[in-house]
């Protein structure tokens, strides 16, 4: 039986093993960069400037916003008894909850470096 969306049988969890094998690639280029001692790296926009951490920030919190919207609009419809695959909602719900955690993750980073500053002597 095959989901909505082309989520269930082989199609899927090829899917989802090409979406693990990128995650796993950026991982070791984040390492890897973070190992270095060179220049920070630039965030750019899409139109190919330069854009500022605020935006950059601003855009992943609305990428979270947008995964956990779509998880409930998921969940939502499967309740209703719509024709929505459990593997679809299932795999929206633990992408919106990796990608809360991760910000939360982020957060506490940067609390802790603003504590870390503030606690300076000047």
């Amino acid at each position: 039986m095959s989901g909505v969306g082309g989520i269930g049988g082989a199609n899927g969890i090829d899917r989802v093993l090409a979406l693990r094998a990128q995650i796993l690639e950026r991982n070791q280029a984040l390492a890897k960069a973070a190992s270095t001692q060179g220049s920070a790296p630039v965030a750019t926009n899409p139109a190919g400037g330069v854009g500022s951490f605020a935006d950059t920030f601003d855009t992943a919190l609305k990428s979270v916003n947008d995964g956990q919207n779509q998880a409930t609009k998921l969940s939502e419809a499967y309740e209703r008894g719509e024709t929505v695959d459990i593997a679809k909602v299932m795999l929206a719900r633990q992408t919106a909850s990796v990608g809360f955690e991760a910000t939360l993750q982020v957060r506490n980073k940067i609390l802790s470096a603003y504590k870390d500053i503030m606690s300076m002597p000047v």
